[in-house]
């Protein structure tokens, strides 16, 4: 394989060109030390397997047991790998199921069966299943925009899709079958839709990233990315974004409980100035029904990713489920939810693509929980689609 060199400038303006599959907000992630890094991650055979590397030892509660990468345009069935913006854990199986956000003609709205070996390390896909309406029918082009998915123990899966406000299409939380037909969907409270003029609801391409499922299975959670239109405004470099925590009773079928999530600020000044820049709540796992672990993903043109991962915990949170627009700046009479750092990536001295999926794996022998993380690559040959496995200390978290 023969990999061409292009100076940031041409490599900008060849993704725009010739791969306008991508969300319109990476197109500026075309940069020397992002392309560097996919050079060195991304495997050079034609096998669609994850090649693994060697790692850096990473802080006392996270243990990074491997990492692999597979370079933009790997094909498997007759599909391109790509666009993995979640990714769940199926223990019966010992399998693993990573949801792609592809949604453009020729793609179509998909997830994958992973194999995801730990000694020795590698990624090998197994299997492709279409995801289609509860008619079976496939969805239309930009008709959903599938970010997180979670596996139940009655072998179904719940999978969040951001929806497109350019085409008037409304965000879901929605199960469906392991062979991929939607089921049911839960019903979301008004202050989430978007009215006519968008002054209301989500904002396009911030909605539900995230998704996770209690280890009782009862409740499921999701958040936006960053606020509400209503609630406040996006993140930049000087201040985080109110994201809201929606809490949903699968029991009831009622999403019965939202907070605030005080997302933190960009991480750096984009370079150029009038770059692109975003930081945001990307995804979600459970410890219990008040304990979680979040993910926000930071990225600045011409720097690159900044992850990180925190600690949540719900217990001394204001509930706002009645409250339709929070006032901002923040009103003291409201409680976020408490965070606490636990693991910055950019530490472990890695190169880091675009990291938005995340999902407890099998126990490990000597007590510990496997973390799996999984990158979007946006379908950008200058990225690369990244696994990355922790072993992790419940008790320090």
């Amino acid at each position: 394989m023969t990999i061409e060199f292009h100076p940031p400038a041409f490599a900008r303006h060849l993704w725009k060109t010739i791969a306008p599959r991508t969300k319109a907000r990476y197109l500026y992630k075309a940069n020397l030390c992002l392309l560097c890094a996919a050079i060195a991650l991304s495997g050079c055979d034609d096998l669609p397997r994850g090649r693994a590397e060697s790692q850096p030892p990473a802080p006392a509660a996270f243990a990074l047991l491997g990492q692999a990468s597979f370079r933009t345009g790997t094909e498997f069935e007759g599909t391109e790998i790509g666009g993995l913006s979640g990714i769940t854990y199926d223990s019966e199986r010992d399998l693993y199921y990573a949801i792609s956000d592809d949604r453009q003609a020729p793609g179509f709205p998909r997830f994958y069966t992973l194999n995801i070996d730990l000694d020795p390390f590698g990624v090998t896909p197994v299997a492709v299943t279409p995801v289609t309406d509860n008619n079976g029918r496939p969805f239309g082009e930009f008709q959903v925009d599938l970010e997180g998915i979670a596996r139940t123990s009655d072998r179904t899966l719940w999978i969040s899709s951001e929806g497109d406000l350019r085409f008037s299409v409304s965000p879901f939380l929605q199960s469906f079958s392991l062979s991929g037909q939607a089921i049911a969907s839960l019903p979301l409270p008004e202050k989430f839709l978007p009215d006519r003029d968008r002054r209301r609801g989500i904002r396009h391409n911030l909605a539900f990233e995230s998704l996770a499922l209690t280890p009782d299975g009862r409740y499921l959670f999701s958040a936006t990315e960053n606020a509400l239109v209503q609630d406040g405004p996006i993140a930049d470099t000087r201040q985080g974004s109110p994201s809201r925590l929606l809490r949903c009773d699968l029991d009831t079928r009622r999403c019965d409980r939202e907070y605030i999530y005080l997302t933190e600020a960009i991480a750096d000044e984009p370079n150029p100035a009038d770059g692109f820049k975003s930081n945001g709540l990307v995804e979600l796992v459970a410890l219990d029904e008040r304990r979680l672990l979040s993910l926000e993903r930071s990225y600045s043109a011409g720097v690159g990713n900044t992850i990180r991962l925190f600690a949540i915990d719900l217990t001394a949170a204001t509930p706002i489920e009645q409250i339709d627009a929070i006032q901002w700046p923040l009103d003291p009479a409201i409680v976020p939810v408490e965070k606490r750092l636990v693991l910055d990536l950019n530490s472990l001295g890695i190169p880091l693509d675009n990291l938005e999926g995340m999902t407890w794996g099998p126990p490990l022998p000597d007590g510990r929980r496997s973390l799996v993380l999984v990158s979007d690559n946006n379908f950008n040959p200058f990225q690369f689609t990244q696994i990355i496995v922790f072993s992790v200390d419940p008790d320090s978290l």
